[in-house]
């Protein structure tokens, strides 16, 4: 993976009539409400957990170390940019403490308006957070998920690792890129 730039990708526009949602109350929390990131028509959609830091102290746009890692596994699977669509279970970065479960199920119904509007051809679940609550299941996890095409809610399903959790745990970057690779296959099969 060398010879990589990563940038930022463009932002979709919450819908307007969401954008002071308060249903689970992360409004309190301070952040704005982030919808997606990347391709709004791609086929394949990556759903991790929250977004990440997008903005430095001063409000200048940057590229967190997440978006790093996930943009340097794709361009090593050669997936391009335009072929993604990156959201989140919950749409707000949390700043503090929340009754996560309770937040989690109120924000799957923004996540399951998109899918019904996007309908990709493939859903990629990155970590756990995300693992457990678009599959319904709070004991599930990406070691005994991944590498396996799931049908989950109506669509192939693929898990794989959290970016976050690569760079936290380098010894996982190995399988990071196992899990897009399996994607990319999956993928290119298909097209």
């Amino acid at each position: 993976m060398t010879n990589f730039c990563p940038v930022l990708w463009p932002e979709e526009p919450t819908p307007e009539h969401l954008i002071n949602c308060s249903s689970c109350g992360l409004d309190k929390q301070g952040s704005r409400m982030v919808w997606g990131e990347g391709n709004p028509e791609a086929p394949i959609m990556v759903v991790l957990d929250n977004p990440g830091a997008r903005e430095d102290r001063e409000g200048n746009p940057f590229v967190c170390g997440t978006r790093q890692m996930l943009q340097q596994a794709v361009n090593h699977v050669s997936l391009d940019k335009d072929d993604l669509y990156i959201t989140y279970i919950l749409k707000r970065k949390p700043v503090r403490a929340y009754d996560k479960e309770r937040t989690r199920q109120i924000c799957m119904v923004h996540l399951k308006e998109q899918l019904q509007a996007k309908q990709p051809d493939f859903i990629v679940c990155l970590g756990n957070v995300a693992v457990q609550s678009f599959f319904q299941n709070p004991k599930l996890d990406v070691k005994t998920l991944r590498g396996v095409m799931h049908h989950v809610q109506g669509f192939r399903t693929v898990v794989g690792y959290h970016p976050l959790a690569v760079r936290r745990r380098p010894n996982l970057r190995p399988l990071f890129i196992e899990d897009w690779e399996f994607v990319a296959y999956q993928y290119f099969q298909k097209k």
